[in-house]
């Protein structure tokens, strides 16, 4: 599938690729691509923000090129950089040789052989089965500057090598922008932005969630812990429970042929849907049998 010309055609496109979606979501996404906007997505960890990207690279046959945001990331890091080892062989062997004219030396060092591209700038080459979807991550763990600069390179979808030029983009990326919120992204990048904010799903939707990846789990095991990790979701907990825990905790259970929930097993696996020890301890004692009593109250037939 090369394009998606209808929003049905994007939720259809991504439930092929095992990513469920309501309509809101499908909506931006479609407009994203017909009018070739870059796609912000906000919310928690977990819900999905990064595996859209990776549906939709997948959905449309595109090479899917990540850039994954840390604190310091700066322009260069995110561009190019050169090969500086291999730079100071060629200037060994041209010294050898007794061939270093300095000039042509430098002139020869500073060329594509030795440039090492980065996620950026290999987004703006050409790449077999057109524009590839260029997924910038958790743009929240970076600094000021760096959104400044890549205000400039989305407004343009070009960036500038000092000692070879400006690169264009001959057809602009599908851009695909995430943050989990840790700090506000300023307007003016937004400004350039479709947003969505994706949040926890509801119980139907993370149940059809559940049966798309893991399907093996049975009907009766798959509402159970559902329904477990959105109740969790309501605990006064630091880190709640993201989807891409309840798959892992899911895919566990499973992995231990647990046909129900008990305390016991909750206690043996709840490293898969807990990251902290504080909240990990908030469930020791009668906690888990607690939330699970309240559970199998509210799925029990009327």
């Amino acid at each position: 599938m090369t394009s998606l010309n209808s929003i049905d055609e994007v939720q259809q496109a991504l439930a092929a690729q095992d990513y469920v979606c309501g309509r809101a979501l499908a909506t931006v996404v479609f407009l994203s691509l017909k009018l070739g906007r870059p796609l912000f997505l906000e919310g928690e960890a977990g819900v999905g923000k990064t595996e859209i990207a990776k549906a939709i690279a997948a959905a449309l046959g595109r090479r899917l090129i990540r850039l994954q945001c840390y604190e310091g990331l700066d322009a260069s890091s995110a561009v190019y950089e050169w090969n500086f080892a291999e730079q100071m062989i060629a200037i060994r062997t041209a010294e050898a040789s007794g061939g270093a004219d300095r000039d042509a030396l430098k002139s020869e060092l500073f060329t594509e052989d030795y440039l090492i591209a980065r996620p950026l700038l290999e987004a703006m080459r050409p790449q077999p089965g057109g524009a590839p979807v260029l997924l910038i991550d958790e743009l929240d763990r970076t600094d000021e500057p760096f959104e400044a600069f890549l205000l400039e390179a989305l407004s343009d979808f070009q960036v500038t090598i000092p000692e070879l030029g400006t690169i264009a983009a001959p057809e602009p990326p599908i851009v695909i922008l995430t943050s989990n919120r840790t700090r506000e992204v300023h307007d003016a990048l937004k400004r350039r932005c479709l947003y969505h904010w994706v949040d926890y799903p509801s119980f139907d939707r993370e149940l059809e969630i559940l049966h798309a990846r893991a399907p093996q789990a049975a009907e009766a095991l798959s509402r159970e812990i559902v329904a477990f990790v959105q109740k969790l979701r309501t605990e006064d907990l630091f880190k709640k429970p993201g989807v891409a825990e309840t798959i892992d905790w899911a895919k566990c259970l499973l992995a231990l042929d647990v046909l129900t929930i008990s305390p016991e097993t909750i206690a043996d696996t709840i490293g898969a849907i807990l990251k902290y020890q504080d909240d990990i301890a908030r469930l020791q004692g009668g906690e888990a049998s607690r939330i699970l009593d309240e559970v199998r109250a509210e799925l029990a037939p009327a």
